[in-house]
C-alpha cells in the first residue's frame, strides 16, 4: 500500500478526536427499537438496532453491530452495517468489512481497504472554494 508507512502514525492522529469515555454499550444478543440520545462520551452498539440515534460525542458500530438508523454523531465509526443516512458534524470512519448503505453527510470520511460504501457522500463546501467555483468558467483550473 502506498501509504502503509504513515498508517500508524495518520490511525494514532484520528483515534485522538474519538470521545474515549465510554457512555453506552448495547451488546450481542439484544435486539433495540426506538431512539437512542447521548449528550457526550462514546456508545459502543454491537447488536442490531433500528430507529434513530442522535449524539454530540462518538458512535463506534461494533462488528456484530447491525443498524437501520438514521444516525447523527459528532464521530461514526463503523465495523459493522448500517443502513440508512449517517450525519456525522466531524468525521465518518469506516473500517475492514464496515458497511455503510445509505447517503452520508461530513466533512470528512476515511475508508479502510475492504470497507463498502453504497449511496452518496455530501461534504460542506470549505470556505472560499464556493466563490472560487462561481468565479471560474468550466474549462478552468482551480489555484
Amino acid at each position: 500500500m502506498a501509504f502503509g508507512s504513515d498508517k500508524n502514525r495518520k490511525t494514532g492522529e484520528l483515534d485522538e478526536t474519538i470521545d474515549k469515555d465510554p457512555v453506552g454499550w448495547l451488546g450481542p444478543g439484544i435486539e433495540v427499537e426506538g431512539k437512542l440520545k447521548f449528550a457526550a462520551g462514546m456508545v459502543r452498539v454491537n447488536t442490531r438496532y433500528k430507529g434513530e440515534i442522535t449524539g454530540e460525542g462518538t458512535l463506534v458500530v461494533d462488528d456484530q453491530g447491525e443498524l437501520e438508523a438514521e444516525i447523527h454523531a459528532r464521530v461514526i465509526t463503523v465495523a459493522g452495517k448500517v443502513k440508512g443516512a449517517v450525519h456525522a458534524s466531524e468525521r465518518i470512519e469506516i473500517k475492514e468489512h464496515g458497511v455503510i448503505v445509505g447517503d452520508m453527510y461530513t466533512p470528512s470520511l476515511v475508508i479502510d481497504p475492504g470497507g463498502f460504501f453504497d449511496g452518496q457522500c455530501h461534504m460542506p463546501t470549505p470556505e472560499g472554494l464556493e466563490k472560487q467555483l462561481a468565479e471560474k468558467p468550466a474549462d478552468q483550473e482551480l489555484t
